[in-house]
C-alpha cells in the first residue's frame, strides 16, 4: 500500500502528519510531504486512519 495526497484537495490542516508523523511531514506551509515508498505492514492501520481522517478526502491509500 501507499500513501498519495491530491494537491488540489489539501487544505494544509496538517492532521495527516500528527496522525502518522513515521511516514508524513509537513513544508514550510503545512502540507503534507508523504514517503514516496510502500508503507510497512505495521503502520498499515495507522495510514489507514490517517487517510480517513482526512477533512477534505485529500490523503488517499491505495494499492500497488
Amino acid at each position: 500500500m501507499k500513501l498519495r495526497v491530491n494537491p488540489i484537495n489539501c487544505h494544509a490542516h496538517g492532521l495527516c502528519a500528527e496522525l502518522l508523523p513515521e511516514w508524513i511531514r509537513l513544508d514550510e506551509w503545512g502540507y503534507p510531504i508523504i514517503n514516496p515508498d510502500r508503507i510497512p505492514r505495521e503502520l498499515e492501520a495507522h495510514a489507514r486512519r490517517a487517510a480517513d481522517a482526512c477533512p477534505t478526502l485529500a490523503l488517499l491509500l491505495t494499492r500497488d
